[in-house]
């Protein structure tokens, strides 16, 4: 993000707020934003509890980020949320529950910003600006939207349609930098990416072109088919390990897991997913090096191996687990810690959303 504006920048854009824009006037705010500091957005929608998967991919990185930027923003996105149908009591449990989730994963309302979406109403006008510069073809190529809507593209909503238009939104609004993504985000990263450069083109260099952050965490599969990521909205239960599963719970998934009629405990992602999966998870949480763990493993039936994984899981989860309970009965705390969060995002979303009005000729 853009550091505040100087005491006589705020002075010369109050100058030009008064009168007619003219094309100066545009270069005069565009010189008062320099894009000489960083700033981090990600966000994460509120149905489903995060699993190990998310938590290892995206979340770990989101808390080791905080203090690498000059603004670290987060938020709980429930506008995108509601593309698909949500009773209304369970969103407004979910967003608490996502909140304190994040809070016991490490995430810090000291050292960075943590809000819900909707609180904050420059999202929405920015994305109506943006989708104004953005075609139904490239809309239409979004694979998850022809994932999602499939063949029946008549009942599909207008907002799980125009939802990477929002998603651009999101991380333009900050004047982000920089963007942690998973390899299944790419295409919406490159499409926030096209979305500034087309904005920049048409009223002058105002938005930074945002890069992405991978991470370096091996990709984690589904205990049900390993051939498919570990996913919130996957039918199955069993199929993934929620951060708030019960040791008994964990136990049970990983006895069910879905492995091989080898019994050696091997390290082969093309020929043995099931078992090399359960490698992944027991090195990402237990910090061993996945050679070490098949040493020690030597001797094991897999059937054994998942139970040693279990536990290695469950010592893991537990301290998240237990800190989210306590959160979880203190909901005010979280509404406080959002509402304080919702109010930083504001100063700076307002500012830039004023910004852009002017740009393109509101005000």
């Amino acid at each position: 993000m853009a550091s505040p504006m100087s005491r006589k920048c705020v002075t010369k854009l109050n100058f030009i707020l008064t009168r007619s824009p003219s094309p100066s006037d545009f270069k005069r705010i565009l010189s008062c934003r320099k894009f000489n500091t960083m700033c981090i957005f990600s966000g994460i929608q509120p149905t489903g509890v995060p699993h190990i998967g998310n938590y290892l991919g995206a979340i770990q990185q989101w808390s080791h980020l905080q203090g690498h930027g000059n603004e670290v923003i987060y938020s709980i996105v429930d506008l995108h949320s509601i593309a698909l149908p949500q009773d209304p009591k369970e969103l407004r449990e979910s967003i608490l529950r996502m909140a304190a989730v994040l809070i016991a994963c490490g995430i810090d309302p000291d050292r960075s910003i943590l809000f819900q979406q909707s609180a904050v109403k420059e999202h929405t006008q920015l994305a109506w600006v943006l989708g104004c510069r953005t075609t139904l073809a490239k809309l239409n190529s979004f694979t998850q939207w022809k994932a999602k809507v499939g063949s029946d593209k008549k009942k599909a909503c207008v907002g799980l349609f125009t939802y990477p238009v929002l998603q651009s939104a999101d991380i333009l609004l900050y004047k982000s930098t920089h963007v942690p993504v998973g390899d299944d985000q790419k295409q919406h990263l490159e499409m926030a990416q096209e979305v500034a450069r087309i904005f920049n083109n048409n009223y002058g260099e105002f938005f930074p072109i945002p890069k992405a952050i991978y991470g370096d965490v091996p990709k984690v599969k589904s205990l049900r088919d390993p051939s498919i990521k570990m996913s919130k909205s996957d039918s199955q239960a069993l199929s993934r390990i929620e951060l708030l599963d019960s040791h008994d719970e964990i136990r049970t998934k990983f006895k069910k897991a879905v492995t091989d009629f080898t019994s050696e405990v091997t390290f082969e992602p093309d020929s043995r997913p099931g078992v090399s999966n359960m490698l992944i998870i027991h090195s990402a949480v237990s910090g061993k090096t996945i050679p070490d763990i098949c040493n020690e493993a030597k001797g094991l039936e897999t059937a054994e191996y998942k139970f040693v994984v279990a536990d290695a899981v469950n010592e893991f989860v537990k301290p998240i687990r237990d800190k989210v309970t306590l959160l979880l009965n203190e909901k005010q705390y979280l509404r406080d810690i959002l509402q304080d969060g919702a109010e930083k995002a504001r100063e700076i979303a307002e500012r830039n959303y004023d910004d852009v009005k002017q740009l393109v000729g509101f005000i």
